[in-house]
């Protein structure tokens, strides 16, 4: 994507000195079968019957609604056993939430974990008191008609990012880029490169004391690796996928009429000081992007995105700033990613367009053969 750029969760989770679970080193353009979650891990109950790689986002949905670590519920290196009573109340409290939501709901997915919790591990039950400076936020779609009355169409608002990124014809000739700067996360100061290819190719190197962290798309499938011995690499999620293709879509202000099949607009919320314009893209089946635009100069301030979990959806937020010119066409040097319990910001320090970039740097490393076999030469 020509102004986003997101590392996928499990490099960050390794800079924070956490490991993702790993799945089998498998060519990124293969498509295996997902099996069960109960076929790939222990002692599964109230999750039966999803796809095994969804198990990671609702417990990390559970972890975001209650404000915990993994070892509050799970006994560390031993997730299957259930000795700890925090596990087995929050399988109760599954069962509750999918039954609120099946009968008082049809079936949709209305009631979360975090409709109680907020946060916080015990739920909240009891209203806060009113303070001086505590106003209720006025949701967009109760707003009044005199306040919706005056703004722009969707189209005029994507029309004016795109003018203000450069333009069609200035994006157009502009087919690579590598960019250069440092990841900040908390007193963590990481060089990261970055490379994007048109029309959508994208790889992210994080150089980390303990060797490379690697989030990469190479134009079908979203991938992360860690440099070791022999290298470890997972492919992304479905969902993560979709993210990855997002991100990765070189001419995104181009395209970005064509991602939804309905885009409404509601005024957003002052970023930086700067008013801005919300604009949400739709389409049947798929969770939506929430994007605010700078009513002045037409440039995206903030990108909001959700990842499907079989408890509630996972948001990511992106903040931009400082748009710089380069080449005719204008991008964020810096932005911030924010994911619940997890934020970090990029600083780009050296920019460089339409170099040579070798499409190789975009596939992720193979795993080394069998001790004792020999690599085809074909």
């Amino acid at each position: 994507m020509f102004v986003a750029f997101v590392l996928i969760l499990s490099s960050v989770m390794v800079l924070a000195g956490v490991r993702a679970p790993s799945s089998p080193q498998t060519p990124a353009s293969a498509t295996p079968a997902v099996p069960l979650a109960e076929q790939q891990y222990k002692n599964i109950q109230t999750l039966k019957g999803i796809p095994a790689d969804q198990m990671i986002p609702a417990m990390q949905f559970i972890s975001a609604s209650l404000g915990v670590d993994c070892e509050y519920c799970h006994v560390r290196g031993a997730f299957e056993k259930d000795d700890k009573k925090p596990k087995l109340k929050a399988r109760d409290m599954i069962v509750m939430m999918m039954a609120i939501n099946k009968d008082s709901f049809k079936g949709h997915r209305e009631v979360t974990c975090y409709s109680c919790h907020r946060g916080a591990a015990e739920p909240a039950g009891t209203p806060m008191v009113a303070t001086e400076d505590s106003k209720p936020e006025l949701r967009a779609e109760n707003q009044s008609s005199e306040e919706k009355q005056d703004l722009p169409s969707a189209d005029l608002i994507l029309d004016k990012y795109l003018a203000a990124a450069g333009g069609a014809e200035a994006l157009r000739k502009i087919t690579s880029r590598a960019e250069k700067g440092t990841l900040l996360l908390g007193d963590k100061h990481v060089p990261v490169d970055v490379y994007a290819k048109a029309p959508n190719k994208r790889v992210a190197t994080m150089h980390l004391p303990g060797g490379d962290s690697v989030t990469g798309f190479d134009g079908q499938s979203g991938w992360q690796s860690i440099n070791s011995h022999p290298p470890r690499v997972r492919l992304s999620t479905a969902a993560e996928t979709a993210a990855a293709r997002m991100d990765a879509d070189f001419y995104f202000p181009l395209h970005l009429k064509q991602l939804f099949d309905k885009f409404t607009v509601a005024p957003g919320e002052s970023i930086a000081g700067q008013k801005t314009y919300l604009v949400t893209g739709r389409s049947e089946g798929q969770p939506p992007l929430k994007l605010y635009f700078d009513q002045q100069s037409g440039l995206l301030l903030r990108l909001v995105r959700y990842l499907e979990s079989p408890l509630g959806r996972l948001p990511t937020q992106v903040d931009y700033a400082d748009y710089r010119q380069a080449d005719g066409v204008k991008i964020p040097f810096r932005w911030t990613l924010s994911r619940p319990g997890n934020r970090f910001t990029i600083q780009v320090d050296q920019l460089e367009q339409n170099i040579p970039v070798d499409d190789g740097k975009f596939t992720p490393p193979q795993p080394p053969p069998p001790a004792g076999e020999v690599p085809s030469a074909h």
